[in-house]
């Protein structure tokens, strides 16, 4: 179980995906296939629902052309 400090560092996370993403103007689909993580894993991951891997971040970070400290700011 996580704690409420977890909780809400991971929809920090999500949401600094979340805004990278609409600044580049790139949808949900377009990262999903791009990326080749699945399109509900993206809106998991934006939402902070889960708990991803670190290298799905990563792949997430290099599709949008970003470096991934930009997620953890």
């Amino acid at each position: 179980m996580r704690s409420p400090e977890q909780d809400l560092f991971l929809k920090e996370v999500g949401l600094n995906v979340r805004r990278i993403r609409l600044e580049k103007s790139i949808t949900m689909e377009s990262l999903a296939f791009d990326s080749g993580i699945d399109f509900r894993q993206i809106g998991r991951i934006e939402r902070g629902e889960i708990n991803t891997t670190i290298l799905s971040l990563f792949r997430i970070a290099e599709t949008l052309q970003s470096d991934i400290s930009c997620f953890f700011e």
